[in-house]
């Protein structure tokens, strides 16, 4: 009987999330058109590629995960590169009331999605001073990143296992 009082105890324990802090760990902006000094009209073609991770940190409850961006414009033909944009920005939170089964995809799911305006408005001021039209990301799914990601490690374990 009483581990179904603590089921359910934990249903009425709603799931708290706080932002503690959030911050760039490392960005860098090329741009190769200044450098090059590429000519003409040149329509973009934009490439954007992310990475997430996460990790404990060593107080109860608070958690830092990370979004890595690898942004790059191409002309239209692919040859010549106009600008990279790499950006590592992560948050800190703290998470109560989630089980364990479900922490994983919380941190990889909910925390990117709680930080991505950030993300989008850096790239945007960060495109825009480098000198192109400012880049309004498109809103990323990170549930299916996240399956993607999943899907891709159970392969790679697969491979590792036939092996």
């Amino acid at each position: 009987m009483a581990e179904n009082g603590d089921a359910q105890a934990t249903q009425q324990n709603p799931v708290k999330m706080q932002v503690l802090g959030q911050f760039i760990r490392d960005m860098s902006f090329e741009n190769i058109v200044a450098q090059k000094g590429i000519q003409g009209d040149v329509k973009p073609n934009v490439s954007v590629q992310v990475s997430l991770d996460a990790k404990k940190r060593p107080t109860d409850n608070q958690f830092e995960v990370a979004t890595k961006f690898n942004i790059s414009s191409k002309t239209e033909d692919g040859k010549e590169t106009l600008f990279v944009l790499e950006l590592d920005y992560a948050g800190i939170f703290h998470i109560e009331n989630v089980p364990d089964e479900q922490m994983h995809p919380f941190l990889l799911i909910e925390c990117p999605r709680m930080i991505f305006p950030f993300v989008r408005r850096i790239v945007n001021d960060v495109t825009r001073d480098g000198g192109f039209p400012p880049l309004n990301l498109d809103t990323i799914d990170f549930v299916a990143l996240y399956r993607q990601n999943m899907a891709a490690m159970q392969e790679k374990a697969a491979a590792e296992k036939a092996n």
